[in-house]
């Protein structure tokens, strides 16, 4: 587990969400504006309900983004592929194992042992989980994450994430 989460940030993805935030235990990744664009969760919140997204993607700009880009219908062709093409198929598989590492570190919850997120490893189900992971993992570690990445426009380009800059 990680140290306190600096609570300018915390204050920061209350902004972007538009509600308190919840199980967060550190920034895992930070949009090129500065602000925290993905925040590491707790498997467990608080009040005993098992979170399997570790990895929540806070900014409003990338997650309307990736919305943009699930509707276009990029997730059935991924999935798609996945049948097509076994060493794709594989690198999903060690993404998802990565997930469960990653979140196995923070605490082990029976109710979603072995169950990743985003449709990890059999299909694509949600860009912004598998976005997210690419983010706080870094390139290379989930292939769909990093492809949707890469077919984003530049959502910072606007300035601060919460929007209060433009």
């Amino acid at each position: 587990m990680t140290g306190a989460v600096d609570p300018a940030d915390l204050a920061t993805v209350e902004a972007q969400l538009g509600r308190r935030p919840r199980g967060v235990v550190d920034v895992a990744h930070r949009c090129p504006c500065g602000d925290p664009d993905v925040v590491r969760t707790l498997p467990k919140l608080n009040d005993g309900t098992p979170f399997p997204t570790t990895f929540y993607l806070t900014c409003p700009r990338l997650t309307g983004a990736i919305s943009t880009l699930e509707s276009s219908g990029l997730m059935a062709q991924m999935t798609e592929r996945l049948g097509q093409d076994g060493e794709l198929a594989e690198r999903y598989r060690l993404a998802h194992e990565d997930y469960l590492r990653r979140r196995d570190e923070l605490g082990e919850v029976p109710q979603i042992a072995g169950i990743s997120a985003g449709g990890m490893p059999n299909r694509v189900k949600c860009l912004h989980v598998l976005v997210g992971h690419s983010l706080a993992a870094g390139p290379g570690v989930n292939p769909f994450g990093d492809e949707a990445l890469e077919a984003l426009p530049q959502w910072w380009s606007r300035g601060s994430c919460t929007g209060e800059e433009e």
